[in-house]
């Protein structure tokens, strides 16, 4: 089964209309998620990020926000990540991965072997290949 870490930028793809490719792109992962086909490993600060950007760029209602979270958690094939390598995260941030939060998915990523990075930003995809980890080519 593969196994897909999510990035921030998918998951804002996925529940947004701002770009529509995008969001089928990643709604097929959904589906295989939903499917068992796949697990989408989703790292706790992910969530951070995305409650930060529905509410204050996007404006959406935190019930809402809080539903939105409800219905990706119960998805079958879902699991989220409470725990990070402090170590190794410290390693690539900030001089391999200039982002925090990017940093903290690549470490998930390291730590699942086969996993693979979903992402939007290609900045981020740059400095994971830099680093041998694997984004999902879409």
């Amino acid at each position: 089964m593969k196994k897909l870490v999510i990035d921030t930028n998918a998951l804002i793809s996925f529940v947004t209309d701002r770009n529509p490719a995008q969001q089928d792109k990643i709604a097929a992962i959904f589906e295989d998620a939903a499917r068992l086909k796949a697990t989408i490993l989703c790292p706790q600060n992910v969530l951070t990020e995305f409650v930060y950007v529905l509410e204050k760029i996007y404006k959406h209602p935190k019930a809402q926000i809080r539903s939105i979270i409800a219905d990706f958690t119960a998805l079958p094939g879902v699991q989220m990540i409470h725990t990070v390598d402090f170590e190794t995260l410290l390693k690539l941030w900030p001089d391999k991965i200039a982002d925090f939060g990017d940093a903290i998915v690549a470490v998930v990523c390291k730590a699942e072997k086969g996993a693979r990075i979903a992402t939007f930003d290609e900045r981020f995809a740059r400095a994971l290949r830099s680093i041998g980890l694997n984004t999902v080519r879409f």
